[in-house]
């Protein structure tokens, strides 16, 4: 007698629960469309603003460790930039090679998550903006002194170890003090007016990093790059290139502060803070206490 055998109900359901073909294909064009759609604005300001709240939680030695070893290695823009200046022929278009060797130290700065001080004229600011706590506001100034105190010490111990030692040829010395000249040549009106630039592209730089990616490279060396081209003032990267002509007894102490590094400190926070800061944070939350 033969037997009847049910019919497997698993494979049943199985078969049942396949989406149709055209269902299959749309999951996939939905993802290719997922895929070239950048990120939105909103996505990143919440990448920086969780990274911000990351590094306010970090200790004091902790960030004074770090922005040293930013100070230190800040300091091989103005070696970069030196050598290829000395080494390329004197030509009209020799500064738009030699001026490609600023980006270095940013390169090992950014790359190496070292603190620098005008990447947080950005990064914390956001939390702070966001909640506007008492307590948010002194874990900012607490940040922002230790780092710039930071990068400072190691900006002048770098310009002072190459002043003081045989790391730049006897020969090659001219081309490393006109680029200290360059930075210190302008009025105080006109430095603070230029680090307002360099600081406005720095924080702007730190803001495209989350969308670059693969191309964070590309982005540093490219927005690095037109601050050298302009000339414009970073109060941490140009001290090295100035307090080397401090180091080498050409300019005194009150030069290089009121001369350099007070205007360009300024400047580089109102850029940084006014134009990129608080405005990336309006673009992202107008009308959220609408809502």
């Amino acid at each position: 007698m033969k037997r009847h055998e049910k019919p497997d109900s698993s494979k049943t359901e199985s078969a049942g629960s396949q989406p149709p073909p055209e269902v299959k294909q749309s999951e996939r064009e939905e993802a290719q469309i997922q895929e070239r759609t950048a990120i939105s604005a909103h996505v990143v300001y919440e990448a920086i603003l969780a990274e911000g709240r990351s590094e306010l939680q970090r200790s004091t030695s902790a960030l004074a460790f770090s922005g040293l070893a930013a100070g230190l290695s800040v300091g091989f823009s103005f070696v970069t930039q030196g050598l290829l200046q000395f080494h390329l022929p004197k030509a009209q278009w020799t500064p738009l090679v030699a001026k490609l060797g600023y980006a270095m130290g940013f390169l090992i700065v950014i790359l190496g998550r070292q603190q620098l001080f005008t990447e947080n004229t950005l990064t914390p600011i956001l939390p702070l903006l966001k909640e506007k706590k008492l307590s948010t506001l002194y874990n900012v100034l607490r940040l922002w002194v230790t780092i710039f105190l930071a990068n400072w010490l190691g900006t002048m111990v770098f310009a002072w170890v190459l002043a003081h030692s045989g790391i730049i040829e006897e020969n090659a010395r001219p081309t490393f003090l006109e680029i200290g000249r360059e930075a210190m040549r302008h009025d105080f009106a006109t430095v603070v007016v230029k680090s307002i630039f360099a600081g406005w592209l720095i924080a702007l730089l730190i803001w495209l990093l989350p969308f670059a990616e693969a191309g964070r490279v590309a982005v540093i060396i490219l927005m690095t790059y037109v601050i050298a081209l302009g000339s414009f003032s970073h109060v941490i990267a140009g001290s090295v290139d100035t307090f080397y002509l401090v180091a080498i007894h050409e300019k005194a102490w009150g030069e290089y502060l009121m001369g350099f590094m007070l205007p360009t400190l300024l400047g580089n926070i109102i850029g940084g803070v006014a134009l990129v800061a608080a405005l990336g944070h309006a673009q992202v939350t107008a009308g959220e206490d609408a809502e």
